[in-house]
């Protein structure tokens, strides 16, 4: 089993940013790739992006590259979003996902560990 804990979303205006975290704890972080996902009010989840296991290799929506930035810090068993130029778009909960499979992966059915969500909310 993973656990996974998000923080670090809250309130921002268009244009502001925010770093999401997600510390992951009972297997060993670095045998999994990680994901960000989202799920806007009255809308389906989406991918975001994802980040492989040891980090060398990422993958982002067309929504929000150029924007976003998956990192990881295995040392630390955590995951990181960090989210500049926000848009009221972007409002939604974010959720980290852990999954074993090899390569990015950008369905959500590929995931086996999910976080509880945290919520983002861009004011215009």
């Amino acid at each position: 089993q993973v656990q996974l804990v998000e923080s670090g979303g809250g309130l921002v205006q268009a244009g502001g940013s925010l770093r999401l975290s997600c510390a992951a704890s009972g297997r060993t972080f670095s045998n999994y790739a990680m994901g960000w996902f989202r799920q806007a009010p009255g809308k389906e989840g989406e991918f975001a992006a994802s980040i492989s296991w040891s980090g060398a290799n990422t993958i982002y929506a067309d929504s929000v590259k150029g924007r976003f930035t998956i990192s990881r810090d295995n040392a630390k068993n955590t995951v990181y979003l960090q989210m500049n130029n926000l848009k009221p778009e972007d409002t939604a909960v974010y959720y980290c996902a852990a999954t074993s499979l090899p390569h990015l992966r950008v369905g959500g059915g590929s995931y086996n560990y999910w976080g509880q969500g945290t919520q983002v909310t861009v004011s215009s």
